[in-house]
């Protein structure tokens, strides 16, 4: 099976309400879409969001990375020099982490393809199914509310709130959720990057005297600050999960060995594929350290992907994959099942994706 070409194109989903954070607010999905076409026929997807504010990619990043790097490393090559293959991708271009990862997941699912099995199976076939949380937007206290009484309608027993566009309301946004769902529903917090070490700790440990239960926070401290990262996990009374401080198996080995977080987050987009992921689940299994999974503001292809390593490796113990969910519509032709907070994984060769609606090609 060998790469004959590279085709790129753009897909836009609307959301079911804005999506908004303490470091932008968006109304679509608007990715970059991969498709890796081989001599047989076969063809694997990939996908990327342009989210500059986290990742530094833009839509025109992605789309110059793989055209002038990525696609001219890749074809000619056979899937079959799997490992090669993967290793090229990673080390053709500097950073690029978006662009990388929407080639990876497309490899992974050709190389799947080739030999009749799902990706999940390959990477150690865990599970079947799985639970993901929802987030709710940073808004008003009692819109927040409403939205997480949504939720809740819709089976979700698990919240991801994000918090810190306002710290001063952080506290009071909370104490309104959990009012309105109650001691039973999980609460977890996402501040991106939002508060400083010492405002931190001040805040978090305000949230559990005041009976909030927070599950643990998410990112609460600049990308950068591990020190203040770890500052924060030592004296909160909230568990810590580092996201943005984790890029790379690297990022992700040094907050292991500091034990400057409680837990960290894999994002594909971030770390740059598969291939790299599973280097940090490799990293969290020797340290002992649980690790989440999560998305971007993503269509269902790249998510799907991440789908399957969350179903293969038990080490991954917490899901934050509810793009799909999110956008008012599903373009996205097979792969993962999504009903609300259940996703089941699929058991067709590769990552199970056979087509997408409303793509449009570029030249």
């Amino acid at each position: 099976m060998k790469i004959t070409d590279v085709r790129l194109g753009t897909l836009s989903v609307p959301l079911r309400v804005p999506f908004k954070t303490a470091l932008r607010s968006v109304s679509s999905v608007e990715d970059v879409i991969v498709e890796i076409i081989t001599d047989t026929g076969a063809v694997g997807y990939g996908e990327a969001p342009p989210t500059g504010v986290i990742t530094g990619d833009t839509t025109g990043a992605i789309i110059g990375a793989i055209r002038d790097h990525i696609a001219k490393t890749i074809i000619g090559r056979d899937v079959d020099d799997f490992e090669d293959v993967l290793r090229a991708v990673q080390n053709c271009v500097l950073h690029n982490t978006s662009a990388k990862a929407a080639v990876d997941m497309a490899l992974w699912d050709l190389y799947g393809q080739l030999y009749r099995i799902p990706v999940y199976k390959l990477l150690g076939g865990a599970r079947k199914h799985i639970v993901t949380d929802i987030t709710i937007s940073v808004n008003a206290p009692d819109e927040m509310a409403r939205d997480a009484a949504d939720a809740i309608r819709r089976g979700y027993d698990c919240l991801k709130v994000k918090v810190g566009a306002n710290p001063a309301l952080d506290v009071e946004r909370l104490q309104a959720i959990r009012r309105t769902v109650g001691d039973k529903v999980a609460i977890r917090i996402d501040a991106n990057q939002a508060w400083q070490p010492k405002e931190a700790v001040r805040l978090l440990n305000q949230m559990q005297d005041k009976g909030l239960a927070i599950e643990f926070v998410e990112q609460p401290v600049k990308a950068h600050d591990i020190e203040g990262l770890k500052y924060v996990t030592e004296r909160s009374y909230v568990p810590v999960l580092a996201d943005e401080s984790v890029f790379s198996p690297e990022d992700a080995v040094r907050i292991m060995q500091l034990r400057a977080a409680d837990f960290v987050n894999i994002k594909l987009m971030k770390c740059g594929g598969l291939y790299q992921a599973l280097r940090i689940v490799s990293a969290a299994e020797i340290y002992g350290v649980e690790c989440m999974i999560g998305c971007m503001l993503e269509a269902k292809i790249s998510v799907n992907a991440a789908v399957h390593l969350a179903c293969a490796r038990q080490i991954i113990t917490k899901i934050d994959l509810d793009g799909p969910v999110l956008c008012s519509e599903d373009p996205i032709l097979g792969g993962a099942v999504f009903e609300e907070q259940k996703i089941t994984v699929s058991d067709e060769p590769g990552l199970g994706i056979h087509g997408i609606e409303g793509l449009r090609y570029l030249d």
